[in-house]
């Protein structure tokens, strides 16, 4: 690997675009809060972080793999490093397999359990993106993808499974398939021609009620949490800003344009980090 190359595997793991790692990171961080009833022990903070980064890059290093044949005929696409050749397939398992292993080395500083549900998540991670060749739901598999690490952080915490946890996992599948939803509206008309499916072409014109529905179950999902958990004001301050993002998301979706729903996926991230912040602050004060 090359100097000149840096810029391609960069390109190729997305870190220069985070919001991938911050969707990802909140819901995780949430549930290492909620686990430990309020701030986790720093080394497993550290370790969740570094994890997060490692298989959010790893999943897109084996997403453009899988689709390095589609994306050169999609305009979002187009430019990346497989599709135009900037990098070989060899170079790219290569990537993903270095930081699977990092993710995985990370895991084994934690305890058995959480090292043995690491795999599944690993499973998941890597079948997703080929998902999208045979099913309409591939939104569905990211869903439980992006998710797993929250189970993941209650036994790290060796903190029993609760129906708070589980309303965790299920409000994120939730929200994961609504905001991948909002980016799959993005490549809808060329996702039509070149045979990809996703939740945008199954919904069709019933896309944005489709996408209202999705809001309104992660919301409530979230409300149901936050009594469970026996959340106070903080975490209906980060409910009411999720809220008014969902609600923004609408109205930018309004006329389905590709840069339109391209914001509204990215708003998803305030909504994230209201909520972490909400329980951060719940806890934090209720340890006073």
């Amino acid at each position: 690997m090359t100097l000149a190359a840096w810029p391609h595997y960069l390109k190729l793991t997305r870190l220069d675009r985070p919001i991938g790692i911050y969707l990802l990171l909140w819901p995780t961080l949430t549930a290492l809060w909620l686990a430990a009833g309020g701030l986790p022990p720093i080394h497993l903070v550290l370790i969740f972080i570094l994890g997060t980064i490692a298989m959010r890059s790893a999943g897109c290093v084996i997403n453009d793999y899988a689709d390095r044949h589609f994306d050169g005929h999609v305009k979002r696409t187009a430019s990346r490093p497989l599709a135009q050749g900037l990098v070989s397939e060899k170079a790219a398992l290569t990537l993903f397999a270095v930081l699977s292993l990092s993710a995985f080395a990370l895991v084994l500083l934690t305890n058995r359990t959480t090292v043995l549900m690491s795999f599944v998540g690993l499973f998941l991670a890597a079948l997703y993106p080929f998902m999208k060749r045979h099913t309409y739901l591939p939104q569905l598999f990211l869903g439980a993808a992006f998710s797993w690490a929250i189970p993941m952080a209650y036994t790290a915490v060796d903190t029993p499974f609760t129906t708070a946890t589980w309303l965790l996992y299920t409000a994120n599948i939730l929200w994961t398939v609504h905001y991948d939803t909002l980016y799959a509206m993005v490549d809808r008309d060329d996702d039509l021609k070149i045979g990809i499916k996703s939740t945008a072409i199954l919904f069709g014109d019933a896309d944005r009620l489709m996408v209202g529905l999705l809001q309104l179950m992660t919301w409530v999902a979230w409300l149901l949490l936050g009594l469970h958990a026996e959340l106070g004001l903080y975490w209906a301050l980060g409910l009411a800003v999720a809220a008014g993002c969902f609600v923004y998301q609408q109205w930018l979706i309004r006329g389905r344009e590709r840069d339109a729903c391209f914001r509204a996926f990215l708003n998803n991230h305030w909504a994230g980090m209201a909520l972490f912040v909400g329980v951060v602050v719940d806890l934090g004060t209720a340890a006073l």
